[in-house]
Order: C-alpha cells, then sequence, then structure tokens
C-alpha cells in the first residue's frame, strides 16, 4: 500500500519570500507504507520566518530517517507515536525560541503534521495551517488557533464576520514564540478512498470549500500528474483574486495500485 501524492507552493503576488515549508515522507514497513506529511507558514519578517519553517521542516525530517525507524523496532503501542512526535516539536520550539532570543529577533512558524501509520493518522496541530479530509465531501480536520477563532467558538462573530475580520491573522499558538505551547494532536480511521489537504492559510482565505470539493474530490484524479495540474490552477486563482501571503498546499492518499519510491 502506497500513497499518491502531489504538493504546490506559490510566494505569492506581494512578498519577497516564500516561507511556507511542505515535507513528505513515505518509507515501506513489513505492515505497509507509512508517510509524514507536514506544511509549515513561517512567520518573522524578510528571512526569519523562512528560517523558522526550515528549521521545523528538516527537524521533523530527521525524526521521520532516524527516530522513527527505531520506535518501529522497539515494539511500543502505535498510539504512542503522536506522544514522540510532540516531544520533537517542542525540542524545535525550544530551539527556534533560543535563537530568537539571542538574535534579538522573533520569529515562528505554523505546523500541521500528518502521520500516516497503517489504518490510523495522526494529526499535530499548532497555528492556522489547516488539515483536511475529502470526497464528496469536505471535512476540516483542525481547528485554527487564532484570535478570530477563539471570538467565533465564543459566539461573538459570525463565520461570515470570521472571513473577513482583518485580525484573521493573529495567532494565539505557534511554534518558537513562547515557552509554553498547545500542541493539538488528534487521530482517527483511514479511509482509502479519501484524500487528506492541508494547506496553508494563503490557500484556504481565497478559496471557497465548495470550490475544494469540486475540484479536488479524489474521484477525479487518476494520477500525481493531475493532481499536480489542478493544485496549480488553484493556487493561480487564489492569486487571482489578490491573495497576497505564500500559498501551498499538499495532497496525501492511499494508492491501492502502486508503490511509489521513497521521499
Amino acid at each position: 500500500m502506497a500513497f499518491q501524492v502531489a504538493y504546490h507552493t506559490d510566494i505569492g503576488i506581494k512578498k519577497k519570500t516564500n516561507q511556507d515549508g511542505l515535507l513528505l515522507k513515505t518509507a515501506k514497513t513489513p505492515d505497509g507504507e507509512i508517510g509524514l506529511f507536514i506544511i509549515c507558514d513561517g512567520m518573522g519578517g524578510l528571512s526569519h520566518g523562512e528560517l523558522a519553517s526550515a528549521t521545523v521542516i528538516r527537524g521533523m525530517s530527521e525524526w521521520f530517517d532516524n527516530d522513527l525507524p527505531e520506535l518501529l523496532g522497539s515494539g511500543i503501542a502505535e498510539d504512542d507515536f503522536p506522544g514522540k512526535l510532540e516531544e520533537r516539536v517542542r525540542e524545535l520550539n525550544t530551539k527556534i525560541l533560543e535563537y530568537g532570543e539571542a538574535a534579538n529577533i522573533k520569529l515562528g512558524t505554523t505546523i500541521t503534521a500528518l502521520l500516516l501509520l497503517h489504518k490510523q493518522y495522526y494529526i499535530l496541530q499548532i497555528g492556522d495551517s489547516r488539515a483536511y479530509s475529502i470526497n464528496n465531501h469536505l471535512i476540516k480536520l483542525t481547528e485554527d488557533q487564532t484570535l478570530v477563532e477563539r471570538e467565533l467558538q465564543r459566539g461573538n462573530i459570525t463565520a461570515e464576520q470570521a472571513r473577513i475580520d482583518p485580525r484573521r491573522n493573529v495567532l494565539l499558538q505557534c511554534v518558537g514564540a513562547t515557552k509554553d505551547i498547545n500542541v493539538v494532536i488528534t487521530s482517527g480511521e483511514v479511509d482509502s478512498e479519501n484524500m487528506f489537504m492541508l494547506c496553508t492559510d494563503g490557500f484556504y482565505h481565497e478559496i471557497t470549500d465548495e470550490e475544494m470539493v469540486t475540484n479536488l474530490n479524489p474521484q477525479h484524479f487518476t494520477d500525481e500528474k493531475q493532481m499536480k495540474e489542478t493544485l496549480v490552477q488553484l493556487v493561480e486563482l487564489a492569486k487571482e483574486r489578490q491573495e497576497t501571503d505564500n500559498i501551498s498546499i499538499l495532497l496525501a492518499k492511499r494508492d491501492m495500485g502502486k508503490v511509489l519510491a521513497f521521499r
């Protein structure tokens, strides 16, 4: 059992650097293919946001390559893996925070990580990048850790007001900004007919839920090339609608029909 995957990232129409980061890693195990897919949205101005997101991507890639094989061989319970993933994120939070304090700069990054272990998925969330499940309908699997989302949950604003609220980019949590972070982990069973989508806010601010379902229904895709072309088209549409942020999106779906090479 392997994966169909595709991604696209774009600097957008205004910014001078792309501070988003993506990770796509898969590996074979005796029990089947496993995968780690991550999207990060860095912040901090100039190259600082890019440094924060790149630090998380590199650190998580090393965890997949070095720590995960040891964990798989140690015989620990599968539901203990998310805790190990969280430990690495907390280590990276400390690393970025200490760098920022030493350099007297503020920097940070969101992280939305999807770990696919055989029949289960685990999502680690900090910030406002998102994870969705898509088939004939769209299910948002994460909650934004933002001021506007908190106001929405408290009933102080409506969903329509939240969509255009000028404070919608104000984060309550990110990696590297504070010592204490609220790491949210959710889990569920993988449905081979569903596709996972990870994206930064530069994508979902301009592409509607209806457009996501219409264009990204996994039943419409026969290969990764098709998936990639559709992502490019949607990102270009977001730019036409004057999205000023970096824009990134990642798709991952179990593929029963072929085995992909290690990424």
